[in-house]
């Protein structure tokens, strides 16, 4: 059972960092000093106030720029690296007291599950900016910042349906992601000049 708990928390955690890093790590920060969940291996420092405030901060930055038509993706895509190795950092913390090999492991399977959720919610909100009426944003961003809470809550409360949920989205992103990249050429197709019914 502690394996799959572990799981949880290493599957909820990258998943939650890639869609909103900074709200993940105060998150986990403060379940750990509220004693709702014992972080493991060196996970621990993201309950130390400095780490707390800092992210703290950078999610209220981002709460108001994720809001904001095409801001949006220009922060998006400035962490397209910082999302990813925010949930590979979390995996080889995690993994501390097992060993290099499983903490290098660790840190590529939770570093890629980020970079999935990150791409994911990157190119939703490309395709969303494509209307021309603001508040698809907000009700996008509001969503996925009350995702994120819940992955947190389950990650402290139901570990393995954390583990479940994440696995399930990976499964539907492979299929969305191929969707959502054809919609975006056409469209630039589209707004390039040229005639996206001429795609096959």
């Amino acid at each position: 059972m502690a394996l799959l708990n572990s799981l949880g928390l290493l599957l909820g955690s990258s998943w939650a960092s890639g869609i909103n890093l900074y709200l993940t790590i105060a998150g986990l920060g403060i379940a750990q000093r509220l004693e709702w969940i014992d972080l493991p291996g060196n996970m621990g420092v993201l309950s130390h106030p400095l780490v707390i405030i800092v992210a703290l901060l950078l999610y209220v930055i981002e709460f108001f720029a994720d809001k904001i038509p095409y801001v949006d993706s220009t922060w998006d895509a400035f962490h397209t690296f910082i999302r990813p190795a925010g949930g590979a950092i979390l995996g080889y913390l995690a993994m501390a007291d097992a060993g290099p090999a499983l903490q290098f492991s660790a840190a590529l399977i939770t570093g890629t599950v980020s970079a999935d959720a990150h791409l994911t919610k990157a190119t939703t909100r490309a395709a969303i900016n494509t209307s021309p009426e603001p508040v698809s944003n907000s009700v996008a961003s509001i969503t996925e910042d009350l995702s994120v809470a819940g992955i947190l809550v389950l990650i402290v409360k139901h570990p393995v349906i954390a583990s479940i949920l994440v696995i399930l989205f990976l499964i539907f992103s492979i299929w969305f992601l191929k969707k959502m990249f054809r919609f975006l050429k056409k469209v630039l197709k589209f707004i390039f000049g040229g005639n996206p019914k001429k795609e096959k």
